[in-house]
């Protein structure tokens, strides 16, 4: 549960709607469900047996599986972690916002077409976005500084259940809504005229990012598995709730939008300039905007929970510090190095080579770091490592994985090649 929590975040139900929307819809939808089930799975499985037998954090287990200079890929895993959770806390933040906002006159400034006007109040204002980012940091730190058991996985056991109670119940208001039709019809029929080569890629990049993958989130969740855990029907569990999520959410949005003639691909605003303009046209319109801003905002904490245990189980096993110093040390200067990001989307921080501070620090991230490091996670388990991987996927002959000769070529070849070109178009972008 804590794994799925961690891939399961504003990846499903933020970002994959509106690429989806950018990328024609059905046909996008199923070169996506390939990606996620050929290379997402099979990279996830991977990283999951390197934890395993390492029982160490990211660049831990680098260090004791490969030594050499493998152990900068672990540090890949670390600084992604470190970064990402630094401006996902003030996104984050801005989705506990719009939860009060709700109720607060959002719906009466939408139903006026001024909604795009309340989210640039909202984020130019310095006091309330670091606010809100403090706010959520204090949350993470507290849920992780009890570890996994007694935080991270007893929060997810409760909030993934109300996520799927919460996206059920906004997909039936969405699909029984008038002219919701035309969005299903868009959604789930294929147009492959639709779909380019960028839209391919772009299927490739959401199925990687969406699994929380190349962070050392993984790797350092599968330093935690028992030696029985049979790690393929594991991976596939995950990867099915992650994927469902990401459907579901396509299905609350997508018949919505069409039913209010909203463009399906208007990009990151769809979620926080467009989609309150549909709510507010909705019965009940604040109700169901408030429970929408509560999935995103429990889709992205459990993601945060996951991103901080990478850093914190770095110091644990790194440095030596306690669970208690780690979370608490560790937590505080991911929430200073959010406060330039929180700032910046108002225009309160100077930009870096053109870009907000917080979409730098995403495309560092995103479109150089974690591809690199992904690239290089699968070429080392399939081909330095692949004894050890083989011990681990099949608990040592303990259980027949029948598909091991394909995910070992999927490790060795297909993912490299594919998030090679990931990397490579990702920075042209």
């Amino acid at each position: 549960m804590a794994a799925a929590g961690s891939a399961v975040g504003l990846g499903n139900i933020w970002r994959f709607p509106y690429i989806t929307g950018k990328y024609g819809g059905g046909a996008f939808v199923l070169v996506y469900l390939a990606i996620v089930i050929i290379i997402g799975s099979s990279l996830m499985l991977a990283e999951f047996a390197m934890g395993r037998r390492a029982k160490l954090d990211s660049v831990g287990a680098f260090k004791k599986l490969g030594g050499g200079a493998w152990p900068i890929v672990g540090w890949m895993g670390f600084f992604c972690g470190f970064v990402i959770l630094s401006y996902y806390a003030v996104i984050a933040g801005w989705t506990l916002a719009y939860m009060f906002k709700s109720f607060g006159g959002l719906m009466e400034a939408a139903a006026a077409g001024k909604a795009g006007d309340v989210f640039g109040a909202f984020v130019s204002d310095p006091l309330q976005a670091i606010a809100y980012h403090g706010v959520v940091m204090a949350i993470v730190i507290s849920v992780v500084y009890r570890g996994i058991s007694g935080g991270i996985e007893r929060s997810c056991k409760i909030l993934m259940p109300a996520l799927f109670f919460i996206l059920i119940l906004l997909i039936i208001r969405s699909v029984t809504l008038p002219g919701s039709t035309e969005g299903l019809r868009f959604y789930l029929l294929p147009d492959f005229s639709k779909l380019t080569g960028e839209g391919v890629l772009a299927a490739v990049g959401q199925g990687f990012y969406s699994l929380s993958l190349a962070m050392g989130i993984i790797i350092t969740y599968g330093s935690y598995l028992g030696k029985h855990e049979y790690m393929p029907k594991m991976t596939s569990t995950i990867v099915l709730l992650d994927t469902c999520v990401a459907i579901m959410a396509g299905l609350v949005i997508f018949p919505a939008v069409f039913a209010f003639g909203v463009d399906a691909g208007a990009g990151p605003g769809l979620t926080f300039v467009t989609l309150p303009i549909v709510f507010a046209k909705m019965p009940m319109g604040a109700f169901f905007s408030f429970a929408f801003f509560a999935l995103l905002f429990i889709a992205a904490i459990t993601s945060a929970f996951s991103l901080l245990e990478v850093v914190v189980t770095f110091a644990i096993d790194e440095l030596g510090w306690s669970r208690a110093k780690s979370a608490v040390v560790m937590g505080i200067a991911i929430a200073l190095l959010g406060v330039p990001s929180a700032l910046s989307v108002g225009g309160h921080f100077p930009k870096i080579c053109g870009k907000d501070f917080l979409d730098a620090m995403d495309f560092i991230t995103n479109n150089a770091v974690m591809p690199v490091g992904g690239m290089l996670t699968s070429f080392f388990v399939g081909w330095i490592w692949t004894k050890g991987a083989k011990d681990e996927v099949t608990n040592f002959g303990e259980h027949d994985f029948p598909f091991y000769t394909a995910w070992l070529w999927v490790c060795r070849v297909v993912a490299p090649v594919c998030i090679g070109l990931i990397f490579i178009t990702g920075l042209k972008w």
